[in-house]
């Protein structure tokens, strides 16, 4: 927390105050004050934006000689009349941050910023800390007492700074789920902000995308067919499938011509399901081998296969030269067992599997009953298609409503971190 110190102003008592020149006469009033972003440094404040008559005209912060008074005085009553222009990198502090939304870094969650604090240093003034009030799913709580600036990232709406800010950019250490999130909660505007930001991380973008749940179509359609083509591509496929799903019936095909033959080709595939089956759901992304090797060989698939979802590489799967499932064997018993252990003797030879047409809620079940992280699922003739995850049935086990709980607070950092 950020108590004020001796020196430091708080925004909300400057807006509006009297500026006048050294001979006291009141020359306008104070409008707005200008910082500029320099990296993870705390903004500068550069100058002030002075209301004279109906004009805005900018006035450096190297003219102000008294902040403290009752009125701001400036070392010289001359002013640069043109009307005042933010350049790239400048942020208003009352029109763009004052009222406004930020995300709280630390919290991963959308705030509104109630006041601001602008801090005495040898420097001179600069941006220190805010104090909020909460805002998500509309219920609004008590201010907090000041928080430093920098756990924050500001949603100013002016594109050429959003792109500036980029490349030191908080949000990028969040989690795809948080940012995913924090969209949900956006309004058109914030989610264009966010975007912007996460647009620059081709990854963290498609992990973001992956994330998304009842906001995805929207967003994605606002984007043009062949952006969101390129976005698919770099999703893992199922979540691709559902991305499409999610578009207007109007623009699928289009987009689907667009892709690569072979994403096209699995996508399709996964399409030809119903979303709410265990065909629909699963992730043709998998790990399997074929189930003569020994463990050793095994291992070295397993290191190449750079692809493979996180939720889904827990369990390698063994089929024979037709594809078809001979058993499972989770990796960690496959990481410690001699090199040479033929993987049939390290196997689960009966292991538990699934259809296509298996509905969400015995999924749920079998999982549950079975204690498993990951369920293979089979054709007719015992061939592999795919493999459901836990995080596709974890939905079913959730109350409807699960996504207007507020979420449970992140632990603080230890110091050092």
């Amino acid at each position: 927390m950020t108590a004020p110190q001796a020196g430091d102003l708080v925004l909300s008592q400057l807006v509006h105050r009297a500026v006048a020149g050294p001979d006291g006469r009141v020359l306008g009033r104070l409008a707005d004050i200008v910082v500029r972003l320099r990296g993870t440094e705390l903004p500068p404040v550069i100058g002030i934006v002075l209301e004279v008559g109906r004009r805005h005209v900018f006035v450096p912060a190297t003219q102000i000689r008294a902040w403290q008074a009752e009125q701001l005085m400036l070392t010289s009553a001359q002013l640069d009349v043109r009307a005042f222009e933010r350049r790239t990198g400048e942020v208003l502090l009352r029109a763009d941050v004052l009222g406004h939304r930020l995300v709280d870094v630390s919290h991963a969650t959308l705030v509104r910023a109630y006041d601001l604090l602008l801090a005495s240093t040898e420097g001179g003034l600069v941006l220190g800390g805010v104090r909020t009030t909460r805002t998500r799913r509309a219920r609004p709580g008590a201010t907090t007492a000041f928080r430093e600036w920098r756990a924050f990232e500001a949603l100013i709406g002016h594109e050429p700074t959003v792109l500036v800010r980029a490349a030191f950019g908080r949000l990028r250490s969040l989690r795809p789920a948080e940012l995913a999130d924090l969209l949900e909660d956006a309004s058109r505007d914030e989610q264009a902000e966010i975007l912007a930001l996460v647009h620059q991380d081709p990854e963290l973008e498609a992990d973001v995308y992956e994330e998304l749940d009842e906001h995805r179509g929207s967003i994605l359609a606002a984007r043009p067919d062949a952006e969101i083509a390129r976005l698919l591509t770099r999703m893992h496929t199922d979540d691709a499938a559902d991305a499409v799903m999610d578009l207007p019936t109007s623009r699928r095909a289009n987009v689907l011509d667009l892709l690569p033959g072979g994403t096209r080709a699995a996508v399709a595939s996964l399409l030809s399901y119903n979303e709410t089956t265990a065909g629909g759901l699963m992730s043709i992304e998998y790990l399997a081998v074929p189930g003569d090797l020994e463990a050793d060989a095994a291992l070295g698939i397993v290191r190449s296969a750079r692809h493979t979802p996180l939720e889904a590489a827990g369990t390698v799967h063994l089929i024979d030269v037709d594809g078809r499932l001979t058993g499972t064997i989770p990796l960690l018993r496959l990481v410690q067992a001699d090199p040479h252990r033929p993987l049939l003797e390290l196997a689960d030879r009966d292991p538990v599997r699934v259809t296509p047409d298996t509905d969400l809620a015995d999924l749920a079940l079998l999982m549950a009953d079975h204690n498993l992280a990951t369920l293979p699922v089979v054709d007719s003739e015992g061939q592999l298609l795919g493999v459901i995850t836990v995080d596709d049935v974890l939905p079913a086990t959730l109350p409807r409503d699960w996504r207007l709980r507020d979420p449970a607070p992140r632990p603080e950092p230890r110091s050092g971190e």
